[in-house]
């Protein structure tokens, strides 16, 4: 689990394609840690961009991990060239704090930057994303959007809107980031909770409605 709080920007430095997987390696950047490092082992789990992978080799500066077909294909991981700038977190402890919202690492899609402009001191941005997802997203509720926690100002059937603040986009990846990008996208956890739970009653209502006896007419 994540809090989608970013805690490094890192740089893809090489793509080794495995049989149809593919190997990163990842210039950890200002990423905290250091080889060798009590705290950091074989099989932890850091977020790229949101979307959560196993580290398989390590040293003071990189890390690498392997990347599923599955994820290459339904995650921005798949399209990264080497050099491109990359979010970075480390798996949350039991005791940290949460200070973004509860974030699995599991993306649910990708959308498209469409349009940034200034706020104030914030930036708006307004990102595109497909109609199976935007159904999740809530106005003031919260998104995952490569890998930041950030909360939504204004959706729609097809797109949403969030506010970065300037710390925000100084200490992420959206300091690299533009319009007609794809960004890796996670709805909140609870929405989806909520439609399972909702669906999983339907059918027991619907029987219900059905067995209940028809009102009586007054004699």
């Amino acid at each position: 689990m994540y809090t989608g709080l970013i805690q490094g920007v890192g740089t893809l430095a090489e793509r080794e394609s495995r049989g149809g997987d593919a190997r990163l390696r990842i210039d950890v950047g200002s990423l905290p840690f250091t080889a060798p490092a009590p705290d950091l082992a074989l099989g932890e789990s850091i977020a790229i961009n949101g979307a959560c992978l196993t580290v398989v080799a390590f040293d003071a500066t990189w890390f690498e991990a392997d990347v599923s077909r599955e994820t290459l294909a339904l995650t921005t991981l798949g399209m990264l060239t080497i050099g491109t700038r990359v979010n970075l977190e480390r798996s949350m402890r039991v005791d940290d704090r949460l200070g973004g919202h509860l974030v699995s690492g599991h993306v649910d899609g990708t959308g498209t930057v469409l349009d940034i402009r200034a706020d104030a001191r914030a930036q708006r941005w307004r990102f595109g994303a497909p109609p199976a997802l935007t159904k999740y997203i809530a106005h003031k509720g919260s998104i995952c959007v490569d890998g930041v926690s950030l909360t939504v100002n204004a959706v729609d059937d097809s797109s949403f809107e969030v506010a970065l603040i300037p710390h925000t986009v100084a200490h992420t990846a959206f300091a690299h980031t533009g319009v007609g990008d794809a960004v890796n996208l996670e709805v909140d956890l609870v929405a989806r909770y909520v439609e399972r739970l909702l669906a999983s009653r339907e059918p027991a209502l619907r029987e219900n409605s059905l067995q209940e006896p028809a009102p009586r007419r007054p004699s």
